[in-house]
This record gives structure tokens, sequence and C-alpha cells, in this order.
């Protein structure tokens, strides 16, 4: 028993199939969704956090070691201060060395410098012996005390003056040591403002190179923090731009995880997965109710194409029950083949809307677009004949196929091809062409009507839900809506020109399938079908 002959285990065996379809979504959706937060989390605004707490620490760090150098360099001044003071002691208390045996003044004047020179010196050894070492300080302060010596010996040989014979080389000889001492002195606390010296410029120098090394390294740490941060927002940023155009397409396969940690995306990632679940589930709740509206539609038709074998089996029962006994047994045998024919002929028409009415899964395959609008030309041939329209099919021969759902798509070609049939006048002419499309590898369906046109105003608004021009509640506004969307899912698009007063050209385009497809020549022969009066008559070139 073939499919059109409404088997009840096929439509049963359909809708587990549908049932089945939808749960391994949900299964898929839920699967996903444990995935993305099985990860540990680590978001951006800790990562935030963190960078700017980086960026404190380094910065108090910084700021501690300028305090310390400063701090260095403060005391290195002050000490450079105290060693300058020492050093004019030593070089006041030399000069009135030599005032003296110049000229005989000022040694009580240098006795008092070298007392402050060594004052200085004890206030601050712990200080010089880090700068010169422990071996110079003793150097020093051994001069100090010889040099201080000298010149207590030098001012109580100045008493004896004219009285000692010894005066003259007594004061050579000390004069001679005296200055000896002196020039040591010199020498040292020379040597000590240089190390000094030397040791404030390595501060200044670590002074800026702390700031230049730390600006350097600030910098570095910035732009890879930058770097990371927007890698972090405007990689799932891209990557979410490619899913809303998958989404917007009609794929509806969940988001799955792309990182090794989850975030504050992977929260965005789970909510669209649920939002994809739902428009999933509103659109499947949508086509449906579509589907219902149309078969609404065809059931006027159905019914009036009903009415004659009814009424064929009808007369012709009466016939075989009163005369009966008058028949002769190839009589009443052609009577009863009379009644079967007209029955399946019955069975044909509910069958074709029960098949279209069936919900199912969806079922991709490859199909043959002039054969499925056949059968849906078919499905219509009731409305086609209430309404005197003549429907012409056209197509090319040896066109590819496209790879698709038979029922949506036929769901889609039925919903034009109805508003082409509502916009034209009784004895019109609509025409449906196969031809490929503009694009490389599409092919592309045309329902041309030569009805009343859509005024341009609201041409931009046909698509919306809800939109509809039909007056007295005949149209629901979903069905261009829906069929757009089922075209989107297939990876086509709908494209409608109008002229108002002259009628209206809907191309729906589909991309061709990869796989190979058998080319029958008698469903793609060219030429021209036509539809008229319940009959489909194919024409030459």
């Amino acid at each position: 028993m073939s499919r059109k002959e409404g088997n009840p285990h096929l439509d049963l065996a359909d809708q587990a199939t549908s049932l089945e379809g939808r749960y391994e979504r949900i299964q898929a959706v839920e699967s996903t969704r444990k995935a993305l937060l099985a990860r540990r989390r680590y978001s951006l605004r800790l990562h935030i956090y963190l960078g700017f707490f980086l960026v404190f620490l380094f910065v108090v760090g910084v700021a501690t070691a300028m305090m310390i150098t400063m701090y260095e360099v403060e005391n290195k001044l002050s000490f450079l201060e105290i060693a300058n003071e020492y050093m004019l002691e030593i070089q006041q208390a030399r000069r009135f060395e030599k005032n003296f045996f110049l000229y005989g003044t000022n040694l009580n004047d240098a006795l008092e410098n070298v007392n402050k020179a060594k004052q200085i010196f004890d206030d601050n050894r712990e200080e010089i012996r880090k700068i010169l070492g422990k071996d110079s300080q003793a150097i020093i302060l051994s001069n100090f005390k010889r040099y201080e010596v000298l010149l207590e010996r030098l001012v109580d040989l100045e008493q004896t003056k004219g009285k000692n014979p010894d005066y003259p080389p007594r004061k050579k000889e000390i004069e001679v040591e005296l200055r000896r001492h002196g020039q040591e002195m010199v020498s040292l606390a020379n040597q000590l403002m240089k190390k000094e010296k030397e040791s404030l410029s390595e501060a200044i120098l670590r002074s800026r190179h702390i700031h230049m090394y730390s600006l350097i390294f600030l910098l570095f740490f910035l732009v890879l923090n930058a770097t990371l941060l927007g890698s972090r927002i405007m990689g799932p940023i891209q990557r979410f731009s490619v899913y809303a155009k998958r989404i917007a397409s009609g794929d509806f396969s969940p988001i799955t995880p792309g990182r090794r940690f989850r975030d504050e995306f992977t929260d965005l990632a789970i909510a669209i997965n649920q939002m994809i679940q739902e428009l999933e589930t509103r659109e499947a709740v949508l086509i449906q109710s579509h589907k219902m509206r149309a078969i609404g539609t065809l059931t006027a038709g159905v019914a009036h194409e009903l009415n004659n074998p009814l009424n064929n089996i009808t007369i012709t029962a009466h016939m075989l029950l009163e005369d009966y006994d008058h028949l002769s047994d190839e009589e009443r045998k052609e009577m009863v083949r009379d009644v079967v024919n007209e029955a399946g002929r019955s069975k044909v028409i509910i069958s074709d809307l029960l098949d279209f009415a069936r919900e199912s899964g969806s079922q991709l395959e490859p199909l043959d677009l002039p054969e499925l609008l056949r059968e849906t030309i078919n499905l219509a041939s009731n409305q086609i004949k209430l309404s005197g329209i003549k429907i012409e099919l056209q197509g090319r021969g040896h066109l590819p196929r496209i790879h698709g759902d038979r029922q949506q798509l036929r769901q889609v070609f039925l919903n034009l091809i109805l508003n082409a049939i509502d916009a034209s006048s009784k004895g019109g002419k609509i025409q449906v062409l196969v031809v490929p499309a503009d694009e490389p590898s599409n092919v592309a369906v045309k329902i041309i009507d030569f009805g009343s046109g859509i005024p341009e105003k609201i041409l931009d608004s046909i698509f919306d839900p809800f939109f509809t021009t039909k007056a007295g509640g005949k149209g629901t506004g979903l069905g261009l809506s829906v069929s757009q969307g089922i075209v989107a899912k297939h990876g086509g698009r709908i494209l409608v020109t109008s002229v108002q007063g002259k009628g209206s050209t809907f191309t729906v385009t589909l991309p061709v399938t990869t796989i190979p497809a058998d080319i029958d020549s008698s469903d793609n022969l060219p030429g021209e079908v036509t539809h008229e009066a319940g009959r489909i008559l194919r024409s030459g070139p």
C-alpha cells in the first residue's frame, strides 16, 4: 500500500519519527547546556577586576620603589652637604696652616677648623665607614689625631721661639709632616666626596630606570591585557554574529562550547540555545497552524470534488439495487467495477489531502521541482476548477534537483498558488515557471498571476507576521511569513515584484543538491504543462 493510500501505520510511524526528532533536539540542547556549564568559570568581570588589581599592585610597587629611591637620594644629598662641609673645614685648616708658615698667623684658627672637621667626622662616622670602608676610616682618624698633635706641638714650639736653638729645624720637621698628613686628609675627603657623588648619580640613574622601565612594562601589560580582553570579547561577538546568521537562515542547531572555560558569553549561549528551542517549537506550531488554514481552504474544493464520485456511487448502487434481478452477471460486475472506481477516485482525493495534512518530522531528500509542483497543483486542482483559473506549469529540461523537505516546500508552493488564485479574477491565468536562477547553483520557481497586484506602499510589509490584505477574516497574515521561514531554512529566499493592476510575480530561489539524481526523461521534458478542468495536459515547445 502506498503512502498516499493513507496507511495508519505510516501515520503512526511519521508521528513517532516527529516526536523522536523533537526529543533528540531537546536532548541535544540539554547536553550542550551541561557541556557549557561543566567548564570552570573565568568571567569577563573577573578578568577586568584582575587586570585592574594587577595594575594597582604594579603602581603600588613602582610608587614604593620610587619613594625608597627618593628617600635614598635625599639622604645622599644631605650627606653630600655634610661631606662638602667636612671638605671645606679641612681645606680651611690647610689654608690657615699655609698662612702660618708664610706669615706666622692663623695657627689657632687652623686648629679650630681641624676640631670642627673632626666633630663632623665623629657625627657621621658610620656613613663614612659605609662609603670609604673601615681601613680608610681608620686612616682618616689617624691623620686627624696626628694632624691635631702636630698643630699643638707647633703652638708649643711658637712659645719657645727665640729661646730654643732647635726652633728652625724642629719647625721644618713639623711642617713637612704636617703637610703630608694634611694632603692625606684632603685626598681622603676628596675620595669621600667623589664616592658620594657617584652613589648619588647611581641613585638618580636608578630612579630614571625605574621610571622608564615601569612605563614600558605598564604599557606592555596594558596592551597585553587589552589584547586578551579584546580577543575574549571580539572573538565571541564574531562567533555570535555567525550564530545569528545561521539561525536567520533556519539552522537551529545548538551552540556548542568553543573554549575551555565559561564566562558571560556562556550564559548568553545557553539563553540563545533556549531561545532556539522555543523558536523551533513556535515555528513548528506556526507551520502546522498555517497548514491547517490551507487545509481549510482546500476542504471546500475537496467537498465539491467528492460530490461527483459520491453521486455516481449512489446512482449506480440504487440502479444495482432496483434492477438486480433483471441484470446479467456481466452487467452486475460492470456496475460494481464502476462503484469501486468511483470509490478509488474519492480515496485518492482524500489521501492527497491527508498526505498534505500529515504532521511528520523534517525529512530532507533530493527533490524534482517540476514533479513537486505537479503534485502541488493536483492538490489545489479543486480550487483551480472552482475559480475557473487556468494554470500553466512550464519547466526547462534536465534541471538539477534540490535538497529539501517535500512536505514543507509543498506547503510553500501551495500557499503561493492559493494566493495567486485569490488575486486573480475568474477565468484568469496563472503561470508557474521552473528555470535556472540568476545565482549560480540555484533554481528558481516563478509563480506569476495577472490579477490586481500589490500596492507599492505595502510591498515591504507582506512578509511581516499577521499582515494581511484579505477582508472578512479570510487570512491570518502568517502564510508568507511562514513560507519565507521555510525557504530560508532551506538556504533560499522569496522575492516579489508587483505592478498594481497588472499582477505579481513571486520568485522562490533554492540551492540545488550536490547529490547526483537520475534524470527521468518523461518528467523533465521541455514544454508546457497546463492544468484546466481538473486535467494536466502537456504541449510541445
